[in-house]
């Protein structure tokens, strides 16, 4: 069962790999500004290994608080692996020497998942959840971390043209506002 928080969020950080996850991200944060200050909106490249840790794990950005939202815009490619630019934000997660509270009382999260079926032709049916074995991964060792869900995970699939991506923001902008 997902833990949840009403805290007000006052920072919003997209955590993206590739050109697509960073047009989503762009995506996001054009929604959001009207709710919160563009100042307030950072974007990150998950081959950005300092950025992202700094923010959420060493606090020197003064991010790493209940009231900050984390959304993960998290791709699988061949073989259930992240894209290459993901691939060390992923992989420090993933570490199994980590506390169990290491994001404790720091973040709220969300993932949405980006994959693609028409990678998997040689099984007869194929769906979302199919392809976004990053996502689903990384919501769950998210949580085990001791960071909150903020909402259901999102998974898209490019096989159907990613029409599951505006649908979620529009779920994730709603649920933001109702923080506000």
């Amino acid at each position: 069962m997902s833990s949840t928080t009403t805290d007000k969020i006052e920072n919003v950080v997209l955590l993206h790999s590739g050109d697509l996850s960073a047009d989503i991200a762009n995506q996001i944060s054009t929604k959001l500004t009207s709710i919160i200050d563009s100042q307030h909106v950072h974007q990150i490249s998950m081959a950005k290994s300092k950025a992202f840790k700094s923010a959420l794990i060493e606090d020197t950005d003064g991010l790493a608080k209940s009231t900050t939202l984390t959304v993960f815009i998290a791709s699988t490619i061949e073989n259930e692996a992240p894209p290459e630019d993901a691939g060390a934000c992923i992989r420090f997660f993933k570490r199994k020497t980590h506390p169990d509270t290491l994001l404790k009382d720091r973040v709220q999260f969300a993932v949405l998942g980006l994959g693609d079926s028409n990678l998997l032709l040689d099984r007869q049916h194929t769906s979302a959840k199919d392809c976004n074995q990053v996502a689903q991964a990384l919501d769950s060792r998210l949580e085990a971390l001791g960071a909150i869900r903020f909402c259901r995970r999102g998974e898209a699939d490019e096989r159907t043209g990613l029409l599951e991506v505006e649908p979620w923001i529009d779920m994730l902008v709603e649920k933001i506002k109702g923080c506000q």
